[in-house]
């Protein structure tokens, strides 16, 4: 089963998907939380480019023979906290830019979560979907192959994104394992995260960005006496994030009523057996043909009222048309990116709380953490020492969040930003610039 948010999640908006500044859109939030805190000139310039980009076209034999030649990137955006860490992402649609956004984020990401590491982001652009499992494989080893020194336990730590699992991190930690010396084996099982148990992964790592995302919205709904129990959701994308979210918000009594993925939408008003839909993605790789819901228009999909909506799909899927279409009191971004610029601006005015990626998604990172600490330590979690540092972790960043939003009258990602800019700021002051 490929990872969250499957690979194509709207094929008719592919042409403007591509159109889609990414990059510059992050740019922009990068400049407003500057301006909030009076950022150091210096340090906004040291952030606005990545320290390294890595653009790989490597060979791989596929299944009849042919030579197919496979675009690869890696980016590195800073590197001042602690390693570069991010998703590899295997997508039609991945580029360079769309690449050096992702890794910029997780630099935000980890700063305000108070993980020590950097942002980096990483992925090959190809549909993992139309490959056979061998190919895909030979793939991914090809390319951890000749990524080389460029990825290590210490240096740059990838970890699953869309269009790839933990049988991708597998391969990719067994590709690096063997590129070692054999004294080296056992020592590296930390060059990526959200692996396999059995591989070194952690308990808690799968579910652990949906988990993320629940535990923002408990804390939300406690600052705001609003009763999650009898309320009701949407979920656009209902793979490893929105999925998870899904069935841990249902043992809290939260319905979910419309679902949607690259192959269309669902509603049921009555609300979806999320373990069942799960379970039914799982095996089928998507929501297409679950018996238990009527299919719905995208249009349709984006203007079924519910009290929670939680875009885990791709980014910018709502612009202005599905701002103005959504009846939601909150959104929480279990996507990175899925709010676009001129939909936010309508959401906010309209009152809606957008819980923003750079926070709520942000669970899958810090137990990658977790499981990164483990593979070092040669210990192993339980389920519940996980939950509990993540709900810890998890809380700590909201109200911090929620507290400086408050103070500085800005929205809750300028202040997420800004709050990731100031740790950062402050390590630049007292390490300063080298020579």
């Amino acid at each position: 089963m490929t990872n969250p948010e499957t690979p194509k999640e709207s094929v008719a908006p592919t042409r403007a998907h591509k159109e889609y500044d990414f990059f510059k859109v992050v740019q922009d939030y990068l400049d407003r939380a500057a301006k909030t805190i009076k950022l150091e000139p210096y340090v906004q310039t040291i952030l606005s480019q990545p320290k390294n980009e890595l653009i790989i076209n490597f060979p791989v034999k596929m299944d009849n023979g042919e030579v197919r030649l496979f675009k690869g990137y890696r980016v590195q955006h800073n590197n001042l906290l602690g390693p570069f860490k991010g998703g590899m992402r295997f997508h039609p649609s991945v580029t360079l830019d769309d690449v050096k956004a992702l890794a910029a984020m997780m630099t935000w990401k980890c700063a305000l979560m108070r993980i020590p590491y950097g942002g980096g982001k990483g992925g090959i652009k190809f549909d993992p979907t139309a490959v056979s499992k061998a190919e895909l494989q030979r793939i991914t080893r090809r390319f951890t192959h000749a990524l080389g020194e460029n990825i290590g336990p210490d240096y740059d730590i990838p970890a699953p994104d869309v269009g790839t699992s933990g049988q991708t991190m597998a391969w990719m930690m067994d590709t690096y394992a063997n590129m070692v010396g054999s004294g080296n084996k056992q020592s590296v099982k930390g060059v990526v995260t959200g692996k396999p148990v059995a591989s070194g992964g952690t308990l808690g790592r799968a579910k652990a960005t949906g988990q993320g995302m629940v535990f923002c919205i408990v804390e939300w709904a406690k600052a705001n006496n609003f009763n999650l129990e009898g309320s009701t959701m949407s979920v656009q994308g209902f793979g490893n994030v929105g999925s998870n979210c899904a069935v841990i918000l249902s043992r809290l009594g939260v319905s979910t009523i419309a679902v949607g993925d690259h192959t269309g939408y669902l509603l049921n008003p009555e609300g979806f057996n999320a373990h069942k839909l799960q379970e039914h993605v799982a095996k089928h790789g998507s929501i297409k043909g679950y018996p238990g819901g009527k299919p719905i228009t995208r249009e349709e999909f984006f203007s079924t009222k519910a009290d929670i909506f939680a875009p885990s799909a791709l980014e910018n899927q709502i612009g202005e048309a599905e701002a103005k279409a959504l009846d939601v009191k909150i959104i929480v971004e279990g996507a990175n990116g899925p709010t676009n610029p001129a939909g936010e601006k309508i959401l906010l005015d309209r009152g809606v709380v957008i819980l923003p990626d750079v926070l709520a998604n942000s669970g899958g990172v810090t137990v990658s953490y977790y499981e990164w600490v483990q593979n070092k330590r040669s210990e192993s979690w339980t389920e519940e020492e996980v939950d509990d540092k993540l709900e810890r972790a998890m809380v700590r960043a909201y109200r911090e969040v929620a507290d400086f939003a408050r103070t500085h009258k800005v929205d809750l990602r300028v202040a997420a930003y800004a709050i990731a800019l100031q740790r950062i700021e402050s390590v630049y002051r007292e390490r300063e610039i080298f020579p």
